[in-house]
């Protein structure tokens, strides 16, 4: 854990060194911009993970000597500092009447801040114990952007599908569009959920109406095939009426070519 602060550090020391006349009280102090003409401690923060001096529009330090030998430094610093304590130095603790504030007119695009729970969090380490506050903050999605964009269109198109039970049979390519659109709609789905390893609820939604779209094609596919079957079986039927009808016909002008043959034998002979 970690805080970041900006603060004004000073310190003062006594350097005999520095001593000078004050001409009678007339100079009280002297005053430097450079912190290298002079010695300064060794200090350091011991739990400093960056920091930085602030220069604009100049350096923001100053140094005053003062007659006795009195050193005041002052200089401004911005500072990330590590939080890591043990519970022995230091404890979190919530507060006991509303410990987390927040916005009363708070609106999110797709969710509802419905409640927040608030529980500590301390761990173990071979280091210590450190403390920890945890705060759950439970969202409730919005359902009316979810119903326009997603749902109500998904129920359009399976019952689009299923209206093409009434379409004419060699429509397919009514068929062909709504299994495409569906698909289409699945991806975009996905596309603007982020990529989880687990099924969801919306996955669940989406193959369901895939799987009756893609009944109802199966459906116009067995359908198609058997009308096709049926179309052939009658073309063939048809072929072998007109055949038999065909050799029928032929078979009576053969017997009328006979029976006219031998009337007109008959007819030579009794002449």
């Amino acid at each position: 854990m970690e805080y970041s602060v900006q603060l004004t550090f000073r310190e003062q020391w006594l350097d005999e060194r520095l001593k000078f006349n004050n001409l009678g009280g007339r100079l009280k102090y002297l005053t430097l911009t450079e912190a290298n003409r002079v010695w300064m401690p060794d200090l350091f923060f011991s739990n400093e993970k960056e920091g930085h001096f602030h220069n604009i529009i100049m350096p923001n330090v100053y140094i005053r000597i003062f007659p006795n030998g009195n050193v005041l430094y002052s200089i401004r610093i911005s500072l990330t500092l590590s939080y890591g304590w043990t519970t022995d130095d230091l404890v979190f603790l919530w507060k006991e009447g509303d410990p987390v504030q927040v916005v009363k007119n708070l609106h999110l695009p797709r969710f509802t801040l419905e409640k927040f729970l608030t529980d500590y969090c301390n761990s173990k380490t071979n280091t210590g114990e450190y403390s920890c506050l945890k705060v759950d903050l439970l969202f409730k999605r919005e359902f009316s952007y979810y119903l326009i964009q997603i749902y109500i269109p998904c129920c359009m198109l399976v019952i689009v599908s299923w209206v093409s039970f009434w379409l004419d049979q060699g429509a397919v390519p009514a068929r062909v569009t709504t299994l495409l659109t569906m698909a289409t709609q699945s991806s975009g789905i996905n596309a603007s959920l982020p990529p989880v390893s687990y099924t969801k609820a919306i996955d669940v939604w989406t193959g369901v109406c895939l799987t009756f779209v893609f009944g109802a094609l199966l459906e116009f596919a067995l359908v198609n095939y058997a009308s096709r079957s049926d179309m052939h079986r009658e073309n063939m039927k048809k072929t072998r009426r007109e055949m038999e009808a065909a050799a029928s016909m032929d078979a009576a002008s053969d017997l009328l070519d006979t029976d006219s043959n031998t009337t007109f034998a008959m007819v030579s002979s009794l002449r």
